[in-house]
């Protein structure tokens, strides 16, 4: 079986090097390093002997990217799906477990409390000597891909059945809250105790006292495990290509379009029902910056080069009443406006002309209308068209309670005239200051040097979440964007371009990467006996101790532009982390 991360430093599974002298690429040639052959090729399906069976738990957009990623990188068994909404249910059902058969006992199920129920029944059952249906074997694996302010019910509500968790990103919206489910994965995991459960994920009774069984985490950092970013972390850290980073520049270019879908009209518009845009949208830049510059080097047990400084500014500048066009007058819905046809954020636009009148009835059409993709199936682009319309005219007026505005998103609102409230621009600056660590009586400075992050989250562009940066090193410059990598030696004076392997699905392959180490992980634990915790380190790259810490930037990070100061990171850690795990670890023992 072939694990990708053989250390914490990643390299792709596939690679080609140009080399130029800065002004005749056409005199390039190719190069590749011997060290580099093994990731020529794309990364081979893991075909496991005991394939681990995962529950989807909410089967909107990434429940579904996951599902897919989980059986096109393994052969994996999405085996369950909780989810709400009949409609969203049924079609993802038909799409990865039951096919065009009826839906089974144990394959679906409302919500994430009726899963829990049945689980606990089919163990009781499983306990009493019944035989179950093979439909009833039990879980491995789930993927918590709810609302983000759900999460911290269902990862707390989940974290004592004895099954892996992989949790869609972040995880959760706020500071307590994230604190709230790593104290229950420290917990439970690798300490659930579900009395009697016996099955596939192998938690029961030995000689009348319960098994205890270890647990992986994943957070859903996608960025980590794209081909590209993880070329990029190889040549950086482990190949020294520039020497000692000095500084980051990291862009997320979220498209002007995109940011108006879910940060103006959709979801996460506002931060009092959801969060801030620096974690909901951009929680994993910060996290590849921690990834890049905090996190150890390789899989040994080294200490992360914590960061010293934080400061943010941002705002939202663009899509608020004062920047609304005369010409739309007092028009709130794009359907009725007079401005539309001038508009670039018109909705009849970038829903119906630029997506659905090009045949693409998925993201962000179906965000808007689940249904429109049968409707487009069965009915034709009219009626598909009209339905998309109607949806597209819902709107709010004074009289409408403020609960039900904020409950659902309005797609057709004007984008000058919404509830939205979160930053559309947005900047963070975080410093390290020298760390030596002393190894062989010396000290040494390597990798641990002062340096800079900067990460800048701007709505307004063309790229569509294509990210981009530089990075300045003591010997070279590197520079990056969701294809190529650029290393420029000041020694030699030549420039040598990567192009790694461009892998398919979501995030430039990082969702695909992302199901297929969890799972491996998973299956390393389940079947191999592992630890969880080297499984962790050994296939995720990741425990949850360092997915908490590059939440717990984005806090402090948005602390820091609210109040418009500069976070000293370690006092803030104390004050704002450590005093909670103590203030709960005591408030556990009293009760």
């Amino acid at each position: 079986m072939r694990n990708i991360f053989k250390s914490e430093s990643i390299t792709p599974s596939s690679l080609a090097a140009t080399v130029t002298n800065g002004t005749s690429p056409e005199h390039s040639q190719p190069e590749t390093s011997g060290q580099d052959d093994q990731f020529l090729k794309p990364v081979e399906k893991q075909n496991f002997k005991s394939p681990p069976r995962i529950l989807i738990i909410g089967a909107g957009s990434r429940g579904t990217s996951y599902a897919r990623s989980a059986i096109t990188s393994t052969n994996a068994i999405v085996a369950a799906v909780a989810e709400p909404i009949a409609y969203k249910r049924a079609e993802f059902g038909k799409a990865f477990i039951w096919g065009d058969d009826e839906a089974s006992i144990g394959q679906e199920f409302s919500d994430w409390r009726q899963w829990v129920k049945y689980e606990e029944s089919r163990r009781a059952r499983e306990r009493a000597g019944e035989k179950l249906d093979e439909t009833e074997k039990g879980i491995d694996a789930v993927f918590v891909c709810v609302l983000d302010e759900m999460h911290e019910e269902v990862v707390c509500g989940i974290s004592g059945l004895g099954v892996h968790v992989c949790c869609e990103k972040p995880m959760s919206t706020s500071l307590d809250s994230c604190v709230a489910i790593y104290r229950a994965l420290k917990t439970h995991g690798g300490q659930a105790n579900i009395e009697g459960h016996v099955g596939q994920n192998g938690v029961g009774e030995t000689n009348g006292s319960v098994k205890r069984k270890d647990t992986v985490f994943g957070i859903c950092h996608v960025l980590r495990y794209s081909p590209h970013n993880m070329m990029l972390r190889h040549l950086v850290l482990e190949k020294d290509v520039i020497g000692d980073v000095l500084s980051i520049e990291h862009v997320e270019p979220v498209g002007w379009w995109h940011f108006s879908h879910s940060y103006v009209r959709g979801n996460w518009r506002k931060e009092s029902t959801t969060a801030p845009s620096l974690l909901t949208k951009s929680c994993h830049d910060i996290d590849f910056l921690m990834w890049m510059l905090c996190s150890p080097h390789s899989n040994r047990r080294s200490e992360p080069h914590l960061p010293s400084f934080v400061t943010s500014t941002g705002s939202r500048k663009y899509f608020r009443k004062e920047r609304k066009p005369k010409a739309a007058g007092t028009s709130t819905n794009c359907l009725s406006c007079p401005h539309e046809p001038d508009c670039d954020y018109s909705a009849k636009k970038i829903y119906l002309e630029r997506h659905l009148k090009s045949g693409n009835t998925g993201w962000p059409v179906k965000i808007v209308n689940p249904e429109i993709e049968e409707s487009y199936k069965t009915a034709g682009l009219e009626a598909a068209s009209e339905q998309l319309l109607d949806n597209l005219r819902e709107d709010w007026t004074d009289k409408t309670p403020v609960g039900e505005v904020e409950a659902r998103p309005w797609f057709g609102r004007c984008v000058w005239d919404a509830d939205n409230d979160v930053c559309d621009d947005q900047c963070v600056t975080i410093t390290w200051d020298d760390d030596p660590v002393v190894r062989d009586g010396e000290s040494e400075l390597k990798g641990r040097g002062a340096k800079t992050a900067q990460f800048h989250m701007i709505a307004f562009t063309e790229k569509i979440c294509e990210r981009r940066g530089r990075i300045y090193g003591t010997h070279g410059e590197l520079e990056y964007d969701s294809a190529t990598i650029k290393v420029h030696s000041f020694a030699t004076g030549h420039t040598k371009i990567y192009k790694p392997h461009l892998a398919g699905g979501g995030h430039g392959g990082g969702d695909e990467g992302l199901a297929r180490q969890f799972l491996m992980a998973v299956e390393a634990v389940d079947n191999q006996g592992m630890a969880a915790a080297e499984a962790q380190r050994k296939f995720l790259g990741c425990d949850l101790d360092e997915a908490f810490r590059s939440h717990a930037m984005v806090f402090a990070a948005d602390e820091a532009r609210k109040q418009r100061k500069v976070v000293d990171w370690g006092r803030w850690w104390q004050e704002q982390v450590e005093s909670q795990l103590h203030e709960r670890q005591g408030a556990e023992e009293t009760h």
